[in-house]
C-alpha cells in the first residue's frame, strides 16, 4: 500500500433516543472505552472530537439525533480489523438496541493524501455522493472498495 494515501472514514447512526435517555445507557457507557480503543488501535490515525472527547455532540445532519464519526486510518485493513476484530465488534452486533435502521448507508470511505485530515463538510459531502450515485472512488463502503488512487 503507498504511504502517500490514508483511509478518512465517516460514519452515521440515528438514535432510538436522545443519549441522556436510560435505553441509551448501554451505548453511552461503551463509548469512552471504544473511543480508547480505536485510539490505540494499530493503524489509527485520527478522529474528530469535541470539548468532551468524542463527537456526540456535533450534528451534521439536520436530525437532531444523528450521530456523526469522522477518523481517518492507515488502511482499509485496519479499519476493518478495528471494527470486527476487536471488542468494537461487541457494539456492532448490539447497535439495534440503541440506533434505528436507516435506509441509506450509514458508512462512507475515501483516501485521503497522506496528513490530510478530512473536514465535517467533506464527510458530508462524501455521504451525499454515495446517496446519489453509490459506490465509486470518492465515496465508497466496506462491502464495495476501491483501491488507492495511483
Amino acid at each position: 500500500m503507498p504511504d502517500n494515501f490514508n483511509l478518512a472514514h465517516a460514519n452515521i447512526a440515528r438514535m432510538r433516543a436522545a443519549l441522556d435517555d436510560p435505553l441509551m445507557a448501554g451505548f453511552v457507557e461503551r463509548l469512552e472505552p471504544l473511543n480508547l480503543l480505536a485510539d490505540t488501535s494499530p493503524g489509527f490515525i485520527w478522529r474528530l472530537q469535541d470539548e468532551d472527547g468524542d463527537a456526540t455532540a456535533i450534528r451534521v445532519f439536520e436530525d437532531e439525533r444523528i450521530l456523526f464519526n469522522l477518523s481517518v486510518w492507515r488502511s482499509i485493513q485496519d479499519l476493518e480489523n478495528y471494527t470486527y476484530r476487536s471488542a468494537h465488534v461487541e457494539a456492532v452486533r448490539a447497535r439495534g438496541e440503541w440506533f434505528v435502521r436507516m435506509a441509506k448507508p450509514g458508512l462512507v470511505l475515501w483516501w485521503v493524501a497522506a496528513g490530510e485530515l478530512p473536514t465535517v463538510e467533506d464527510a458530508r459531502r462524501r455521504f451525499e455522493l454515495l446517496w446519489e450515485q453509490g459506490p465509486g472512488p470518492d465515496a465508497f463502503t466496506f462491502s464495495k472498495r476501491y483501491e488507492v488512487p495511483a
